[in-house]
């Protein structure tokens, strides 16, 4: 782990770390091999179903932004891999802070196929419980969740307690404010955080070249953090990257910046257009580095790909897929006052009269849901 990680510290950078060709042949890297030595066979179709489960649920959410059940939809298509193999290596102590797009770590982390689409459908202000999964919910202010996951680090490092917290975040968001002030505070006080950045090339429609004219990893050792590049579309190459960085930080070794060099092979939002400032030769290239399709080429060099595993693998996704589906069209719509609902952790007068005062205005109007706010209700 040392070797890998001090190499990055200075000028001297091997380049983009790859385990998993685009045509599936599995190449050998001294130095990242030992984090995956015990991914056999099972856990990689475990890998596997997870990407197209993961690749399922953002093609179905998307179907149902387009048929108007939800209001906006993240698609990750492109970036399975750099979410389910950095997501199944963090412990389920570690805490995650997340962007809006890693709707696939969620899905690593457990958490509710409703819950996961309950905020783009309109109907919470937030998805769920962080503290049931250990995951905070999605930020939409871009890069605010580093500043939270570095001042969770400090606490952890103040308790010395054996865990970490890793944030996810895009290419765009290394030009934020938040994102730098993060990294200066985790050098600083060298806390137990990994910075997890997606480069998937487009900041909404700016290209990841005009966000920087030097690899996004090589902003990290500036700080006096040091970074890996990897190839984001290499499952086993994340997992072993995540895993260094994680145990970097669990052994008092501070904070890690990670690069998994990926591509978004869908608009930023549904509300997005690509194709008015995409050059579709670049989406083609990007497509034959497919993360799903590098790995079913890796199973079938292993002769593991049969057509019973991938009966089963559509099987599995399909099911999601109607679970989601069902989740999001039978959610019950929130009552006029759960507004109010879970703004505040304790009573809070103020808005106690904004719920007295609207709950009056419903009644004028003739709605009985807005007559009487609910009772026991958590501000």
């Amino acid at each position: 782990m040392t070797n890998v990680i001090t190499e990055h510290q200075g000028a001297r950078h091997p380049g983009l770390v790859q385990l998993i060709t685009p045509d599936g042949e599995r190449v050998s890297h001294p130095e990242y091999d030992p984090w995956v030595q015990d991914v056999g066979d099972e856990q990689l179709i475990a890998l596997y179903t997870d990407m197209a489960i993961v690749r399922r649920i953002d093609t179905e959410a998307t179907a149902l932004q387009r048929q108007g059940e939800l209001a906006l939809w993240p698609p990750l298509l492109g970036q399975e891999a750099a979410q389910v193999g950095s997501a199944r290596v963090v412990r389920a102590e570690d805490f995650i802070f997340s962007s809006y797009r890693e709707n696939g770590v969620a899905w690593c982390r457990g958490v509710d196929l409703a819950d996961i689409i309950r905020m783009w459908r309109g109907n919470a202000a937030s998805g769920w419980d962080p503290y049931t999964v250990n995951m905070a919910a999605p930020q939409i202010i871009i890069g605010a969740q580093t500043l939270h996951a570095t001042g969770y680090a400090m606490g952890i490092q103040f308790d010395g307690a054996d865990t970490a917290a890793i944030t996810y975040f895009g290419d765009g968001a290394t030009s934020q404010g938040d994102v730098n002030e993060a990294m200066v505070f985790a050098a600083s006080f060298q806390v137990p955080v990994v910075f997890f950045c997606q480069n998937n090339h487009w900041a909404i429609s700016e290209p990841v070249t005009l966000q920087s004219h030097t690899r996004i990893a090589d902003r990290a050792p500036g700080f006096g953090i040091p970074s890996m590049q990897v190839d984001g579309n290499d499952v086993l190459a994340v997992m072993a990257a995540t895993r260094i960085a994680m145990d970097r930080a669990r052994n008092g070794g501070g904070p890690t910046f990670i690069e998994a060099v990926t591509y978004r092979m869908g608009p930023h939002t549904t509300a997005d257009d690509p194709t008015r400032y995409r050059d579709p030769n670049e989406l083609e290239d990007w497509a034959a580095k497919d993360p799903l399709k590098r790995v079913k080429a890796l199973l079938e060099r292993k002769g593991l790909l049969t057509d019973h595993l991938l009966e089963e693998v559509e099987r599995k996704a399909a099911e999601v897929a109607g679970q989601l589906r069902k989740a999001c069209v039978e959610m019950p719509d929130p009552a006029p006052s759960d507004v109010f609902r879970h703004v505040y952790s304790t009573p809070n007068s103020w808005l106690d009269r904004q719920e007295e005062q609207y709950s009056r205005y419903l009644a004028f109007l003739g709605d009985p849901a807005g007559a009487t706010p609910a009772e026991g209700a958590t501000r």
